[in-house]
């Protein structure tokens, strides 16, 4: 039979103290009794204790390094976002308003945009250092140097217009509210916000998009790019062409009482003429009146 250990010997015996009955045969109180068999075995087994290891971390300890590397890493990202991002460059905005046009911004790389009235030009200060990016709202003429490893990009807003380099013009909303570019050099790829395929604009013709169509239609408008030298030539085109027309070009707006004005041939050139002055001639051509309410002007018949 296997010997027992001294300390089971020590447990038989605290047992039998226990289970017996004592003289006065008072009942043992057995909480008592094994509170005093742990302890016994408490008193009589050797004590342990464990010290940690130098390069064992305490609790708190660990926890403060891991909150040091977790701030070392979140400055380093900063650092890497602030000075390789854009928003260290400032936002430059070039706008025109009402009576203003063909204000002519040269970018860093040597492209030209002419703006058109109404129309703003936002792009980044560090432009063309890594991309040549702009956005457009309004109508403006471009001519982009060339640069085949940093394609110039315009948010049209609906549309995106993407090329190396070329000149044509854009619209960010035309009559249709549509994304509008006419090519005079080179191939332009208009394509839509949404990453469907684009189409290649090649000179000459006039691309439109906008969120649920696109196409594209060789331009026969000879006045398309009057708006640059206020020049416009007709043959006999109706008044609602030339007041079309007349919009874009000197941004003047107006309106005829009666339909039937609209029909009207014109066949005079207007060459850079005040807008008070084309509409007298207008008028005096088909004895017709008018009134301006505000920048409206309102054609009747006598």
């Amino acid at each position: 039979m296997k010997e027992k250990t001294k300390n089971e010997e020590m447990i038989d015996r605290k047992l039998e103290e226990l289970y017996s009955v004592t003289t006065d045969n008072k009942p043992i109180d057995v909480d008592r009794a094994w509170n005093k068999v742990w302890s016994g075995i408490n008193e009589e087994a050797p004590v342990i204790t464990m010290k940690p290891a130098s390069h064992v971390f305490t609790g708190s300890g660990f926890m403060k390094i891991a909150a040091s590397l977790l701030i070392l890493i979140g400055l380093g990202t900063a650092a890497i976002y602030i000075f390789n991002s854009d928003n260290t460059s400032k936002t430059i905005i070039a706008s025109t308003g009402d009576g203003q046009k063909n204000q002519k911004i040269t970018l860093s790389d040597g492209s030209t945009v002419t703006l058109n009235h109404n129309t703003q030009l936002t792009y980044k200060s560090n432009f063309g250092k890594r991309s040549r990016k702009v956005s457009l709202t309004g109508e403006a003429f471009f001519e982009i140097a060339a640069d085949a490893s940093k394609p110039f990009t315009i948010d049209a807003g609906k549309a995106s217009v993407k090329v190396v380099g070329t000149s044509f013009n854009v619209i960010t909303e035309n009559a249709d509210s549509a994304v509008e570019v006419f090519v005079t050099t080179g191939k332009v790829m208009l394509s839509d916000n949404s990453g469907n395929p684009g189409m290649v604009l090649e000179p000459g013709y006039i691309g439109t998009m906008d969120l649920n169509h696109s196409g594209k239609i060789l331009n026969q408008n000879p006045n398309y790019m009057s708006w640059k030298d206020g020049k416009l030539d007709y043959d006999g085109q109706s008044l609602e062409i030339v007041f079309r027309d007349l919009k874009r070009v000197y941004n003047m707006d107006i309106k005829a009482e009666d339909p039937s004005i609209l029909s009207n041939p014109w066949t005079s050139p207007i060459i850079s003429q005040s807008s008070d002055t084309i509409i007298r001639i207008i008028c005096a051509s088909f004895n017709l009146s008018y009134t301006k309410d505000g920048n409206v002007y309102h054609l009747s018949k006598k």
